[in-house]
């Protein structure tokens, strides 16, 4: 059995966790809006029309914030066709997803929906096909109070008092070249900054998040952030960050290890914002906003040919395994061990399209990323301790040395708890760790979560939606201010400690 020590210190911390981090991701794609949160002629659905199923999962999530309404759909969208009378609102061709949209959700539907999940919104504005006026527009409709052109309008449609909206995305992935409105660094840099000088003009309170890079990989990389930040830096408080991972290779050890990479992507985003910091001779800190993550490659192939417009097709709908939700966990505790500058995340997404929550016309289910996601929504709150991992590691084909212990402590001063997130990745052996607790001498072992199957291919289905799923068995213990855990291969571990 392979042995590891996690070494904590409760005086050294990394940072705040901000409750944003766990926040998702609705865009209009698939299924994730019609048939996803909004489906009027279910027997699931409220008065409304929004699932009351899918309602109840994303309120045991938490889920703070969501992001809305895309993604690569916000660069070709006209807020207007979403608001008032539905049977005013105009049939268009979607061109970022090749479908039709009917306009029957929109804004106003969302900060209905959202209310009832008790989330806030993160509205995005577009910057691909518009600019400056209408994302004024679109802000003046959400907050003012009332006696305008648009702030009316909302009243008008019903909406006395304003939605009160207070972060916004100045575009979505705008170095991309499969973006409608795709714009070089310096052409973006200028929008972006000027758009948020005005929306700041109108709304002070708001914060704004800029557009980074699409990706790691991507050409623009590293030279887009510093163009970027260069231009807007006093005017915008974010600049995003996109994420995902797959496993179409079939490599698991190097799938799993893709949490080193994100490490490292996060590390250097924080360069760049440091760097133009130092420059710019500022004390202003830029914060990630890490508003696209997640594992997604499993309906690649069959979204290589899909049918062009039509309504809300099956897209981009993964069936996630163990691993996918391995991995999931360990990026949520990466994203933890960057606490003091990653502040908002989003899971993209959240219903149907790459989504813990699946529905159909019967029912609705929890795949096996939920589990991990649940678990640090619910017990990932507090301040994030450094954690130093002392693991075995192995060599993975693209990411080089990595551990086989993934993990993070997260205290909560309020609720007196110690929390340990902790992946083992190794797939063969169990993995014993032991982590010095005599700072925390009262604290014992309140419950030992453990998601875990042989199978690292398992997944949850509507007709087996608890195959995969958390159990409270954990085999751990504290003796003499020493916490000794043993770790199946390939788990999800929460460790909860409490005051005896």
């Amino acid at each position: 059995m392979k042995k590891a020590q996690v070494i904590i210190d409760r005086e050294y911390l990394i940072g705040e966790v901000d409750k944003r981090l766990y926040g998702s991701f609705i865009e209009h794609l698939g299924r994730a809006v019609y048939e996803g949160i909004y489906q009027p002629d279910s027997p699931f659905a409220d008065e409304s029309g929004f699932r009351k199923d899918v309602l109840e999962l994303v309120k045991e999530l938490q889920v703070p914030i969501i992001r809305y309404p895309g993604g690569n759909f916000v660069s070709g969208y006209n807020w207007e066709d979403g608001v008032g009378p539905k049977e005013n609102r105009p049939v268009r061709t979607e061109l970022a997803w090749s479908v039709i949209e009917t306009n029957q959700f929109g804004l106003n539907e969302f900060a209905d929906w959202c209310k009832l999940a008790g989330s806030e919104i993160m509205m995005a504005v577009n910057l691909g096909t518009r600019g400056i006026e209408e994302a004024k527009n679109l802000l003046e409709y959400c907050n003012f109070k009332g006696g305008t052109k648009y702030s009316d309008l909302r009243r008008s449609h019903g909406y006395e008092k304003p939605h009160n909206i207070k972060v916004w995305c100045l575009g979505n992935e705008m170095d991309g070249d499969w973006q409608i409105g795709h714009k070089t660094a310096k052409e973006y840099a200028r929008l972006a900054n000027e758009t948020g000088k005005v929306m700041k003009m109108l709304d002070p309170n708001i914060e704004l998040v800029a557009c980074g890079s699409s990706g790691s990989h991507m050409p623009t990389f590293g030279s887009w952030e510093a163009t970027l930040l260069d231009e807007c830096y006093d005017t915008v408080d974010y600049i995003s960050m996109h994420q995902y991972y797959g496993n179409r290779d079939r490599d698991s050890a190097n799938f799993l290890a893709c949490s080193v990479d994100l490490d490292q992507f996060i590390r250097n985003v924080v360069a760049v914002c440091d760097y133009i910091k130092g420059k710019k001779h500022s004390k202003k800190n830029i914060h990630i906003s890490l508003d696209e993550w997640n594992v997604w490659y499993h309906s690649m192939e069959t979204d290589e040919r899909p049918e062009r417009w039509v309504q809300h097709p099956h897209q981009i709908e993964d069936i996630y395994n163990l691993e996918d939700a391995l991995l999931v966990g360990s990026m949520l505790i990466t994203m933890l061990r960057h606490a003091d500058r990653v502040k908002i995340g989003c899971l993209a997404q959240l219903v149907n399209v790459i989504a813990p929550i699946m529905t159909s016309d019967t029912g609705v289910w929890k795949q096996t990323i939920y589990y991990p996601y649940l678990h640090c929504s619910l017990y990932g709150q507090g301040s994030v301790l450094n954690t130093i991992v002392k693991s075995p590691i192995y060599e993975a084909k693209e990411h080089g040395e990595a551990p086989y212990l993934d993990c993070v402590a997260v205290t909560n001063a309020e609720r007196e708890e110690l929390v340990i997130f902790a992946v083992n990745k190794d797939l063969q052996e169990d993995m014993e760790v032991t982590i010095d607790l005599r700072q925390y001498s009262d604290y014992g072992i309140k419950e030992h979560i453990v998601l875990h199957d042989q199978d690292l291919k398992a997944v949850n289905t509507q007709e087996d939606p608890n195959r995969v799923v958390p159990k409270k068995n954990g085999c751990s213990s504290v003796s003499d201010g020493i916490l000794t855990a043993v770790m199946k291969s390939k788990s999800w571990n929460v460790i909860r400690l409490s005051p005896n």
